[in-house]
């Protein structure tokens, strides 16, 4: 593992090749200062500072270590990140404490308000220069002050939502949508690389936000079809059809679907927990996904009545279950289901 994943960051790091007086250990790869105090390790790889370690940002905190990147990573709750440190990713108490001294800062938090008030509290322990990759689904309104801050504090931005959920995370099989300044992606590319199969660049200024409206185009699709696959087999138990009659009807059709299939099954046999992408999160999605149509005078009816389903879902207590649990939505509370 990287050895600034072990040691301490209190100190700033070198980021792009700036020089410190320090000596090095050859014995055990750490870096003291001239009066032997050990502050932290150095080395020649980017150090990527992880704000948000949930169901996405935990799998992406853990392939960036594995790729040999120096990791520190900070949650809200901090026993979510603490799993990470076996993992050779130093823990770090505080947004300062992981940013400072790093070459690049990801957030993976639940929202855009969540990420600029991390982003606050990181503060002055951003580098100047540092590249700031921002993969929380923020929205439009959002992605604009984010980039404010961004400018404020010299920060590069690169606007940098990702799809896929939990599974595609935790194998670095992610599609990683980014938009930002050429110069400069030779730093965030190997971010990229650790965390995704493939990254799709969609502009050169990630203030545009071009990277977060093809996000919400395609997050609209996921949702439409989650919600869809949850009528179909509430529909299915309220006429007495058996489900798999649905399948076989459009087996190896245009109409089959491997997200159909996937969605179902966790809802037919009961596999809602632990969430791929929890309801509660989809709810907001969903919302975001609305407002951008309004904003841009579309009138978005399928996406209106998912973002319904899904907050009565919630409300029914299925929260923080898997996002196919707004098949919930169709059934009044405590009535009988396919569970």
């Amino acid at each position: 593992m990287p050895p600034e994943s072990t040691a301490s960051p209190a100190a700033e790091g070198r980021g792009f090749g700036e020089q410190r007086s320090s000596v090095s250990n050859s014995a055990t790869g750490s870096e003291t200062d001239e009066r032997g105090s050990r502050e932290y390790v150095m080395t020649d790889n980017l150090t990527v500072a992880v704000l948000g370690t949930g169901i996405m940002g935990a799998p992406m905190a853990r392939n960036l270590a594995r790729a040999g990147l120096g990791v520190r990573a900070w949650n809200r709750s901090r026993d979510k990140a603490e799993p990470l440190a076996a993992e050779g990713v130093y823990v770090a108490g505080t947004p300062a404490e992981a940013v400072r001294g790093a070459d690049v800062v990801l957030t993976m938090l639940y929202d855009g308000p969540a990420a600029l008030d991390v982003m606050e509290q990181a503060g002055d322990a951003l580098r100047p220069g540092a590249a700031w990759v921002q993969c929380t689904t923020a929205g439009l309104e959002a992605i604009g002050e984010l980039a404010g801050f961004a400018g404020e504090h010299r920060l590069v931005f690169y606007d940098a939502p990702v799809l896929g959920t939990k599974q595609p995370a935790e194998a670095g099989q992610l599609t990683v949508l980014a938009a930002g300044p050429v110069e400069g992606r030779d730093v965030v590319t190997p971010v990229f690389d650790a965390v995704g199969a493939r990254t799709v660049w969609t502009g050169e200024d990630g203030a545009a936000g071009s990277a977060t409206r093809l996000k919400l185009v395609a997050n609209s699709w996921v949702l439409a079809a989650t919600s869809a696959t949850g009528e179909v087999l509430a529909l299915a138990q309220a006429l007495g059809v058996d489900p798999q009659g649905f399948f076989d009807a459009i087996a190896g059709g245009p109409l089959d679907m491997g997200y159909l299939r996937a969605k179902a099954g966790l809802i037919l046999e009961g596999r809602l927990s632990p969430a791929s992408f929890a309801v509660t999160t989809a709810v907001k999605d969903a919302r975001l996904i609305v407002a951008a149509g309004e904003q841009h005078g579309v009138r978005l009816d399928v996406a209106a009545a998912t973002a319904e389903r899904l907050a009565r879902a919630a409300e029914h207590g299925h929260g923080d279950e898997d996002m196919a649990a707004a098949y919930f939505a169709s059934f009044d509370e405590g009535a009988s289901t396919a569970r």
